[in-house]
């Protein structure tokens, strides 16, 4: 009964939220290689969406790039696959994008977002189909990437050990801010299929659309939810390891299943 989590609002949960689970950095150690799998589940415990991230760290450079695509009965109501990507440089404590890319099939139609981020804050954008109306170009100065604006955070977090912080971000179709806010200390146990125990930060996240901006499938998507994250890599390094998210229809919770880089292989769930 995968209807009753609302599939579309599943997969817009994974986008505008469980891409927190897909970007993470390590300020002031060398380059570095990760990937991750994250499995998410709905109603029921029913699997419905896989996703698999690598993010890459070469000088002050760095790339993420996500691949998500809808498992199970969720792909009988909808069957999405998206690509997305984003290239930019790091900057102390926090990442400024240059290039984002996403391209997404929902149902057999494409839709393509191409996002180039300028020196002045400006943001030259072209989406396919063309978005209808338009959102105005003042109002995206500015403005990141929705994988930049998690990957702030992971900065942060690492850094100051504090959650606090707001990022105005534009992904090509939908514009809101994201709020991030201190939700304390657990420690963990293995849940959900997932063989983890150990400490970890717990981040509050709340989203919120801007106001006089036309975005129809707005209420689709997460409205809050906590991500938890953990030291397990070498290093100044936070990784986000659970979440959960509350949307209209019900609540969306994603696991770490996979981590390989920077001498670490980590297996928790199947």
């Amino acid at each position: 009964m995968i209807s009753a989590v609302g599939p579309l609002a599943l997969c817009r949960v994974v986008w505008l939220a469980l891409l927190a689970l897909a970007a993470f950095s390590t300020p002031g150690l060398a380059d570095q290689r990760i990937a991750t799998r994250f499995e998410v589940f709905g109603f029921a415990g029913m699997r419905v969406l896989t996703l698999q991230s690598r993010t890459e760290e070469i000088g002050d450079r760095y790339t993420i790039t996500t691949d998500f695509a809808t498992q199970g009965m969720a792909s009988v109501f909808v069957d999405l696959t998206t690509h997305a990507e984003v290239r930019g440089r790091l900057e102390r404590g926090s990442a400024q994008p240059e290039q984002f890319r996403d391209d997404s099939r929902r149902n057999g139609a494409e839709r393509h977002s191409r996002l180039d981020y300028r020196p002045d804050g400006t943001v030259e954008e072209g989406s396919t189909p063309a978005l209808s109306p338009s959102v105005p170009a003042a109002a995206t100065r500015g403005t990141v990437d929705n994988l930049t604006a998690y990957l702030r955070l992971e900065r942060q977090l690492a850094r100051t050990g504090s959650c606090a912080l707001t990022v105005r971000v534009f992904d090509g179709r939908h514009a809101y801010d994201l709020i991030f806010a201190d939700a304390g200390r657990e420690v963990l146990s293995p849940a959900g299929g997932q063989r983890f125990t150990g400490d970890a930060i717990a981040c509050h996240m709340t989203r919120r659309d801007w106001p006089g901006i036309p975005d129809p499938e707005k209420d689709e998507g997460a409205r809050q939810g906590t991500i938890w994250y953990a030291r397990l890599l070498p290093g100044d390094l936070l990784v986000p390891v659970r979440m959960q998210m509350d949307t209209q229809l019900g609540v969306v919770e994603g696991y770490l299943a996979e981590l390989h880089g920077d001498g670490v292989d980590l297996t928790l769930m199947e």
